[in-house]
């Protein structure tokens, strides 16, 4: 009998097929591959964190410190460390790399954007974090930072790409609207924006998008390289490249974390409303309370009839939080049609259906977290709107507003 060479990925939140074998090469496999021609004869520094590896899991740090013609400098840490060692929200300070004996900067600390004197005697500044595709994670928001400082400086900035684990089709949501630009809202960009971190990269540095930390908008261009993927199409979810997944923060766990991520992770800016999974082995891949009946909250969203999104009850102690220890209900969801599916919009139907079924409505109850929800939307429609009614249909058409101009600007910035 011959045995065909396929398996079925049964995803957390997503249901899809992949083949054995595929080979993606990241960016810091090429630059390898070309004998890290764009860095020979450079003083460099890094910006990365645990994520920049190759297939073999090791890391951008050690590659580029033992590479012939290369001498790297010093290291940049994002949010959570260039070591990954500081929690979610957590300042990081400047230290001595005890594995390199390297400078490591901190730009989620006392400086987000990199000061003159950090990047003085650099000739390029290297960007390899691993992305999530989603505009509020701050890493692309310190690419953008560091664009800006290389800019002003005269550095050059290569960025090393790698897949967007949401693939490079699904693009959600609506820009950021002018007085919402934020660390975590830093650019006029859909929410789910489809591009790799290389494409995006470009695009901000053309069409000038980038921001400096109050907001402000100035059209500073640095000289910038991309070193592309090799093998890596625009269908690709992270399960289809053949890489490894190294989490690129703590609660990103897997590839299926960062899809669940834009689905639940606005709901969970109103950290006392519904836990999403965070604390238990699913983040961002559930909605429950102790209060919620869990079979009549499917029933509610299984009426609704979505496109590619299935429900399951589930009912499980989280392990830390304030709910911590305490049993509680509710559904985790699946996307069987991952194209069909408006990912995004997947919390807004459960906040309705918790709201048809119990009468709560987060934004009368958020208090100081409302204007980090807003923050993370990029704007205040949303919870304005949303807030006033609770009912999806009422945000959908300005969710959805920007959609097309971004996706028809995104593809003349396409390299795959």
């Amino acid at each position: 009998m011959k045995i065909k060479k396929y398996i079925v990925v049964l995803l957390l939140p997503l249901l899809t097929v992949t083949t054995l074998g595929a080979q993606v090469k990241p960016g810091i496999e090429v630059l390898r591959e070309n004998g890290f021609d764009c860095l020979q004869g450079k003083r460099v520094g890094l910006l990365t964190n645990p994520s920049g590896v190759d297939r073999e899991l090791r890391s951008t740090i050690d590659i580029l410190k033992a590479a012939p013609g290369v001498t790297l400098v010093r290291l940049f840490g994002p949010e959570h460390g260039v070591r990954g060692d500081a929690w979610a929200g957590e300042e990081t300070q400047d230290f001595k790399d005890p594995a390199t004996g390297l400078q490591v900067y901190s730009l989620y600390g006392r400086y987000r954007e990199p000061t003159s004197e950090m990047l003085e005697g650099l000739d390029a500044v290297v960007y390899d974090i691993q992305d999530v595709g989603t505009r509020s994670y701050t890493f692309i928001s310190s690419l953008g930072l560091m664009m800006r400082a290389c800019a002003a400086k005269g550095v050059e900035v290569i960025v090393l790409d790698r897949p967007n684990p949401l693939g490079g089709n699904k693009i959600e949501g609506s820009y950021v609207a002018g007085g919402f630009h934020s660390f975590v809202g830093q650019y006029r960009i859909p929410y789910i924006y489809g591009l790799t971190v290389g494409e995006l990269a470009t695009l901000i540095n053309e069409e000038g998008l980038n921001r400096g930390q109050k907001g402000n908008l100035e059209h500073v261009k640095c000289k910038l390289t991309v070193v592309p993927m090799k093998g890596w199409r625009r269908n690709m979810l992270f399960a289809d490249t053949g890489l490894p997944w190294v989490l690129p923060s703590p609660n990103i766990p897997t590839s299926e974390s960062a899809v669940c991520y834009p689905a639940a992770g606005l709901c969970g800016e109103m950290y006392n409303y519904l836990n999403i999974g965070i604390g238990y082995t699913l983040p961002f891949g559930l909605f429950a309370e102790e209060w919620i009946d869990a079979e009549a909250l499917k029933a509610r969203l299984d009426s609704y009839c979505l496109k590619g999104v299935a429900w399951r009850t589930i009912h499980f102690k989280p392990l830390s939080g304030r709910l911590s220890g305490k049993l509680i209900h509710g559904v985790q969801y699946f996307f069987t049609d991952y194209e069909a599916a408006e990912i995004s919009l997947t919390q807004f139907y459960v906040m309705q259906a918790v709201n048809e079924l119990y009468g709560r409505n987060p934004f009368k109850e958020s208090g100081e977290r409302l204007a980090m929800f807003n923050k993370v939307t990029g704007t205040d429609f949303i919870s304005s709107k949303f807030g006033a009614t609770m009912r999806v249909a009422d945000i959908e058409a300005y969710w959805r507003k920007d959609e097309d101009e971004f996706r028809r600007l995104a593809e003349v910035y396409h390299i795959y």
